[in-house]
């Protein structure tokens, strides 16, 4: 806790806060990096010139440990307590709900990483905002049914296929937010796979996803005249917190996507280097990565998404799947750097989970993205960081600055 009073956010009502950060300047967040108590001091008081509360981040309200934490932890013994940096402005330009300057709450112990981002966003910015999109939408629950013969399971598929009203309307009656969005059937040999979609509102969805997919499930058991042999709520099919090629094809959670151009001249000054250098070096690390085997081609998405994950209270175990996608860089008929990445799982929600505990809530705040109605201005803040860690990455690698950054930030 910094040694002078914070005034506190919590007896303010949410309407009251102006965590919306859109009017926040860059020229007023010229802080230097270090981590005394004066620069610790500086960039607390600008947030809260803001109206953006960090008390419980910083230790002035405490956390009731009677009852704080039930629904997301078993047998609690304490607090992992992890640093958290402040990235920023990254600038986002879009539609309505997912436009504005953000500062973003990245929690991590790999030194020289909010630098890094840092950078990035300082690039996007000073060359106008990246701009981002959400293409699709959808989480899945398969459940696996097991049948005596093949032709036993061809015939459950039929009656399925015929009872897809009956299990929309389950979905309505068992969730206020999620919505049915597409059915799937797959059978190899007796064996048959249910895929089922949903669209899950501003939650990331798993919780809500199998309990919906558990009462379908009973009522086949229920009314099919076609009964399985064995079945279970999940056949390893959906993807849950792993990297799958169906995702990367296809969606998981939210299918972004964004794209930013940085003029020669921001390259040279920011990232320090050229854009003939980070495309060169972009095409060779592409080729390695396909050779290596990876789903997708892309630097380092795991970095930021893992950071603003645990400060935002995310499944970080979610990052497995929503750090696959692809990014890439090009050289513009001007000599600009044209560079976008795509995220097609990124697994991410705005309410339950972790999402209400202090420290997590306020970070949420901080980006304006808490409560319902956020999901998508969170999945683009997430999509804008990890385009910014692409660019100041392949910038540190053609330039050879890589491991010089991280011996002046990174060693203890």
């Amino acid at each position: 806790m910094i040694q002078r009073k914070i005034n506190s956010g919590t007896d303010r009502g949410i309407s009251e806060r102006k965590s919306n950060s859109a009017d926040l300047s860059i020229d007023n967040f010229r802080f230097n990096t270090g981590t005394s108590i004066e620069s610790l001091v500086e960039r607390s008081d600008f947030l809260m010139e803001k109206g953006i509360s960090v008390d419980h981040l910083q230790g002035g309200q405490f956390l009731n440990h009677s009852n704080q934490f039930k629904g997301n932890i078993e047998n609690f013994i304490g607090m992992a307590q992890m640093p958290v940096g402040l990235a920023g402005p990254l600038l986002i330009k879009g539609d309505e709900e997912a436009s504005g300057s953000f500062f973003v709450p990245l929690a991590t112990t790999e030194g020289a990483l909010v630098a890094s981002y840092n950078r990035g966003m300082k690039a996007i910015q000073q060359s106008g905002g990246l701009y981002v999109a959400c293409l699709g939408e959808g989480v899945q629950r398969a459940p696996f049914f097991k049948f005596n013969n093949m032709q036993d399971a061809l015939s459950f598929k039929y009656w399925l296929k015929s009872q897809e009203a009956s299990f929309a309307n389950i979905v309505s009656e068992s969730s206020n937010h999620a919505k049915l969005n597409n059915v799937q059937v797959l059978i190899e040999g007796n064996s048959l796979i249910l895929n089922l979609e949903y669209l899950c509102g501003d939650a990331s969805g798993q919780n809500m996803v199998t309990i919906c997919t558990d009462r379908i499930c009973k009522y086949i058991l229920e009314n099919s005249p076609f009964r399985p042999v064995k079945w279970y709520i999940e056949s390893n099919y959906a993807g849950d917190k792993k990297a799958t090629f169906r995702a990367f094809n296809q969606v998981r959670g939210k299918n972004m996507s964004a794209e930013v151009c940085i003029p020669a001249a921001i390259v040279k000054s920011v990232l320090r280097t050229t854009p003939e250098a980070m495309v060169d070096y972009w095409t060779y690390s592409t080729l390695a990565v396909v050779k290596s085997g990876a789903i997708g081609a892309q630097g380092h998405i795991a970095n930021g998404l893992t950071a603003l994950f645990i400060a935002c209270g995310q499944d970080v175990a979610c990052v497995s799947e929503s750090s696959i996608g692809i990014t890439r860089m090009e050289l513009t008929e001007d000599g600009d750097l044209y560079a976008a990445v795509s995220i097609p799982a990124l697994m991410v929600g705005t309410v339950g989970g972790g999402t209400s505990l202090p420290t997590q809530r306020e970070c949420l705040e901080m980006l304006d993205c808490y409560g319902a109605g956020k999901a998508k201005k969170f999945a683009a803040v997430c999509t804008g960081l990890a385009l910014a860690g692409e660019l100041s990455i392949a910038a540190a690698m053609a330039a050879d600055h890589f491991t010089k950054a991280h011996e002046v930030w990174g060693r203890k």
